[in-house]
């Protein structure tokens, strides 16, 4: 995570801070929702789909004279694929990279076995650690207590907050508390940019959101998606095709669909956001292959930003 240059202080003369905020947790202990409600724009997708994310996601917020550069990890779990060991692999070295380490925990979930695995591993992480316990718009006070207490009892951390990522409750506080933490020096990224995540993979991710949310139980999350070709038009419009990736022909019917009502469906939600994130008209062109054993495939890996597990 390369520093590069930026403003050193405000115009008040106040110096400025910057750093990096590693969010990890276990599958779907709501890190995208928190990433997104924290930057205040969508930049990485949120599905009931576990493992969702794949590759790290950086999200950018400002806070006073603060950058904080928060960076999505996928989510920890006892990997059995190949994919999965990269997943993971990546999300514990963005821990290792940050300046500091943010453990999610779903609250009414509790302490289960992820977690637990996870509490073990942060004991021996020599960073500033932040326990946050997530959903406590649907948690008993009670519940809340004895869960920070035990968490702590396992990995002691620097500070524990309770919030709910869909409410946005206690996230102020949050916030102010990693402005003041992350270390003093120049931001990293212009001041008004979200997130680095090109827009080319930016569409592809949110075309491979409404893909899981539209047959979350019918399609393996193996499946994947990829931005082919983006041109920019006379108009303002941007033409966009992309193909979406699943390893067998029955997978690929499940995606198009009867008639391709299906293929179509996904195409109008993914295209409404797109040309939100873009800021201009979308049209956008869906193909749908079959790519056999795709995930033992290294350059796949390295497109999704991942390091290919031996």
């Amino acid at each position: 995570m390369a520093r590069i240059g930026g403003p050193s202080g405000d115009d008040s003369g106040t110096a400025t801070r910057a750093g990096f905020v590693a969010l990890i947790g276990a599958p779907n202990a709501g890190k995208s929702t928190l990433l997104n409600a924290l930057v205040g724009v969508k930049v990485s997708i949120v599905t009931h789909k576990v493992q969702t994310t794949r590759a790290l996601v950086r999200g950018i917020a400002m806070q006073d004279a603060s950058q904080i550069v928060f960076v999505d990890t996928p989510g920890i779990f006892r990997p059995k694929r190949r994919l999965e060991r990269a997943m993971v692999d990546t999300a514990w070295g963005g821990a290792r990279e940050a300046d500091v380490v943010v453990l999610l925990i779903d609250a009414k979930r509790g302490i289960d076995e992820q977690a637990e695995a996870i509490l073990d591993r942060l004991a021996d992480v020599r960073l500033p650690k932040v326990l946050v316990l997530n959903k406590i718009d649907i948690t008993q006070r009670e519940t809340l207590l004895e869960l920070a207490a035990n968490a702590n009892a396992r990995a002691p951390f620097d500070q524990t907050f309770m919030v709910s990522a869909a409410k946005g409750y206690g996230l102020d506080d949050l916030m102010g508390y990693l402005a003041q933490t992350v270390p003093p020096g120049p931001w990293l990224y212009p001041e008004d940019q979200a997130s680095d995540l090109p827009m080319r993979m930016l569409a592809a991710e949110i075309t491979r959101e409404k893909l899981f949310l539209r047959l979350h139980q019918e399609l393996p999350y193996m499946s994947t998606v990829e931005t082919e070709a983006w041109q920019e038009r006379k108009d303002g419009s941007v033409r966009i095709e992309q193909t979406i990736y699943v390893e067998r022909d029955s997978q690929k019917v499940i995606v198009l669909g009867q008639g391709g009502r299906t293929i179509k469906s996904i195409s109008q939600a993914a295209r409404a956001e797109i040309a939100e994130a873009a800021g201009c008209p979308v049209h956008l062109f869906l193909f749908v292959k079959v790519r056999e054993n795709w995930s033992d495939d290294p350059e796949r890996y390295r497109e999704m930003g991942l390091e290919f597990p031996r």
